[in-house]
C-alpha cells in the first residue's frame, strides 16, 4: 500500500486510565466534485457510498456551488470547494471543471460516474512507493501528527485537515433533480490547511478537533498536485 499508518504498538492508554486513543486508517483519497442541482451526478454520488466501504480507500465529497443558479441551492456546497477544483484544472493545464469528477490520489482526473476508470486509478495510486510516513491519533480534542519523508522531499508540501460528515439524505424540490431524494456519504464540512513542511525534519505537531465528524489528515503537493499521504479517523 502507498500509505502507512499508525503502529498498532502504540497501542490504547489502559495502564494509566488515561482517555482510549483513536488509531488513524490510511487510504487512497478519492474527491468526488458533485452538486445536487446537476443531473448526472446521482449514479457518481451512489458510486462514492460504495466507495465509502472501502477500508482502503478515503471518499471524500465536495458539493460546488456553481450548479445553485439553476433553481435548487445544494445545502453542502461551499466555495471553497469551486476554487479547489478550479486550482485542479489549473494545475494540469485546463480552463474546464464540470460535475461529476472526481479526482484520485490528487493525480488522476477522471469522470465520477465511470466506475471502471476510478477503479483503475486507484489501482494505479496504491501500487505507487511511498513518499511519507502518516502517522495519526486522536485523544478527546486532541489531535496528533505525525510525518517522516521516506527520503527528503523535493519542495515542501501542505499539511491539510479535512472532516466529513458520513451519511445525510436530501429531498430536492427544485431544479434538474426535482422530485429525487439523494442518498450522499462522506460530506466534507471543513478542509482547512495546517500549514506547510518541508518534508526533511520530522512533522510533530497537535490540533484541536471538537465534534463528532470523521478527521482526515493529507499531505499533498502543492498546486494542488500529488497526495503523499493520507489518513482518517471515523
Amino acid at each position: 500500500m502507498k500509505y502507512l499508518a499508525l503502529s498498532a504498538a502504540l497501542g490504547l492508554w489502559t495502564a494509566t486510565g488515561a482517555m482510549a486513543e483513536d488509531l488513524a486508517m490510511p487510504g487512497t483519497v478519492v474527491e468526488l466534485y458533485t452538486s445536487q442541482g446537476c443531473p448526472s451526478c446521482p449514479p457518481a454520488d451512489a458510486y462514492l457510498r460504495k466507495l465509502a466501504e472501502d477500508p482502503d480507500v478515503i471518499a471524500l465529497a465536495l458539493h460546488v456551488d456553481y450548479w445553485d443558479y439553476i433553481g435548487w441551492t445544494d445545502a453542502f456546497a461551499q466555495p471553497l470547494f469551486t476554487a479547489r477544483q478550479k486550482a485542479y484544472a489549473h494545475f494540469v493545464g485546463s480552463n474546464t471543471i464540470y460535475t461529476p469528477q472526481m479526482i484520485v490520489g490528487g493525480r488522476a482526473q477522471v469522470v465520477g460516474s465511470d466506475p471502471e476508470q476510478v477503479e483503475r486509478a486507484i489501482r494505479h495510486d496504491q501500487r505507487l512507493p511511498s513518499l511519507v510516513q502518516l502517522n495519526l491519533i486522536r485523544r478527546g480534542d486532541q489531535l496528533e501528527i505525525v510525518a517522516k519523508a521516506v527520503s527528503s522531499l523535493n519542495a515542501p508540501v501542505q499539511v491539510q485537515l479535512v472532516r466529513y460528515h458520513p451519511l445525510a439524505s436530501v429531498q430536492i424540490e427544485y431544479g434538474e433533480n426535482a422530485g429525487l431524494v439523494l442518498n450522499y456519504a462522506n460530506i466534507v464540512t471543513d478542509w482547512d490547511s495546517l500549514g506547510q513542511w518541508d518534508g526533511k525534519s520530522v512533522l510533530h505537531l497537535t490540533t484541536n478537533v471538537t465534534g463528532t465528524d470523521a478527521v482526515v489528515v493529507i499531505v499533498q503537493a502543492a498546486g494542488p498536485g500529488e497526495i503523499l499521504a493520507a489518513a482518517q479517523i471515523k
